[in-house]
């Protein structure tokens, strides 16, 4: 069966990744940080961090071709039992807390543009309806992600246009560093708004999700995870910019719907109505991404672990259980959490995911797996570690400054390891009592 092409694909990295971090986190980021020239290296930094974790992965799924991201990269390297930590992680949470953050934030700016509609109930029916478009074909999945892609990068760049040519009260900001600001790119702030900015760039890897079903996933992955990762960056540095230009840095401050907030002040009450819905359609795309990606490792885990198998079911090459189980934890998160603490929970949990994936990269090179691929990642040893310092410094921020949502991640991954222990021992009972012999009969 045909997989994805490579265009889609990508237009599945560039989804995952634009969506609600670039347009909720500046609002918290402004919270402690007022100086253009330190929110604009918070963006470098990210990108170049999440281009050096791309550049990584690439080569972990050359060595490594199949679908399931981590769970696929971390059992292979070290062990089953990191794999299927990793995959419980993203049973749990991995997929769902992100799509119901995108949600949730395309609820909020469709009800700054039309007052008074409930905001769970947009949420909740957006997920419902994506879950129902991508149970129907693997056809249907990527014909529709490739046109709300470039719809997507199409209104953020005419969003960008507007605000730079037409904003009708500009701020003055300067892109050059003042004086304090190398204290506050060091400082505990710093740290802390690089979560929200690791968040938004979250999604760079989800290409392995699919390695499985892309076409010469050894040849094109690594194309793929880098040109969507440099594209996203250069989006997000211009949203930055823009945001920045279009509002008073005091406006946008706590708030989640920044785009809405920029066209109220540059383009007036009326305006901004019609650009909040605008934007809101642009979150469509994130939610469709993840509700594709997502349940493809959600199938991988099924088909090699009985407690999942239920998850294993595929419908004409699309795996509906899976869709459907990662769609149902999703709606209980749009109902039952808080938007902070979710994105911060998932976010240092799936950090922790990652940094073990990339710390893989010297693992395949010491243990000479998958020498056969011809790909290597570009600036190593130099790139992982970058990668793998960056990430470091944030978790270790998290867990001191928010320690409640760090402890909540680390029961996540222990409540995974007990699992597994059960998980195991059940399965070797069952291959204990099928290879027994039968007692003699009388």
């Amino acid at each position: 069966m045909k997989g994805f092409s490579p265009l889609t694909a990508m237009a599945i990295v560039v989804a995952n990744m634009v969506g609600t971090g670039i347009f909720t986190s500046l609002g918290f980021q402004l919270m402690d940080i007022r100086s253009p020239f330190v929110i604009t290296m918070l963006w470098l930094v990210g990108g170049v961090t999440a281009l050096c974790g791309a550049l990584s992965y690439a080569e972990l799924a050359a060595r490594l071709p199949r679908s399931g991201g981590e769970y696929n990269f971390l059992a292979r390297t070290y062990h089953p039992l990191a794999g299927f930590i990793s995959g419980w992680i993203s049973v749990t949470i991995g997929f769902a807390a992100p799509t119901a953050l995108a949600a949730i934030t395309f609820a909020a700016y469709l009800s700054a543009t039309f007052e008074g509609i409930p905001r769970t109930g947009v949420a909740v029916g957006l997920v419902i309806v994506l879950t129902v478009m991508h149970c129907l074909s693997r056809a249907t999945s990527g014909r529709m992600q490739r046109v709300m892609t470039v719809l997507k990068v199409g209104l953020i760049l005419l969003f960008c246009a507007l605000v730079g040519l037409f904003a009708g009260d500009p701020q003055t900001i300067s892109l050059m560093p003042q004086i304090g600001d190398d204290k506050l790119l060091f400082s505990g702030a710093f740290a802390i708004s690089l979560i929200y900015v690791n968040y938004a760039y979250t999604g760079w890897n989800a290409a392995t999700y699919i390695a499985g079903e892309i076409d010469d996933p050894q040849k094109n992955l690594p194309l793929i995870l880098i040109g969507g990762t440099l594209i996203v960056m250069a989006l997000y540095l211009l949203l930055n910019i823009s945001f920045l230009y279009g509002a008073p840095m005091a406006a946008m401050v706590g708030k989640i719907e920044i785009g809405f907030v920029v066209a109220d002040h540059a383009f007036g009450e009326q305006a901004a109505g019609i650009m909040g819905f605008v934007l809101s359609l642009m979150l469509i795309s994130t939610v469709s991404a993840m509700t594709l990606a997502g349940p493809r490792v959600l199938q991988v885990i099924g088909e090699d672990f009985s407690t999942f198998r239920f998850l294993a079911g595929v419908r004409n090459g699309v795996p509906v259980k899976a869709i459907l189980f990662q769609s149902s934890l999703a709606i209980l998160f749009i109902v039952t959490g808080s938007f902070e603490s979710i994105l911060i929970f998932s976010g240092f949990v799936l950090g922790i995911n990652t940094l073990f994936a990339v710390l893989g990269v010297y693992v395949l090179r010491y243990r000479k797996i998958g020498e056969e691929s011809h790909y290597r990642t570009f600036g190593y040893p130099l790139t992982p570690a970058i990668y793998l310092s960056v990430t470091l410094w944030t978790l270790i921020y998290i867990l001191i400054n928010r320690p409640q949502e760090a402890w909540v991640g680390l029961g996540l991954i222990l409540a995974g390891c007990l699992v597994y222990m059960v998980t195991t021992r059940a399965q070797f009972n069952l291959i204990v009592a099928r290879d027994k012999p039968a007692p003699p009969t009388l």
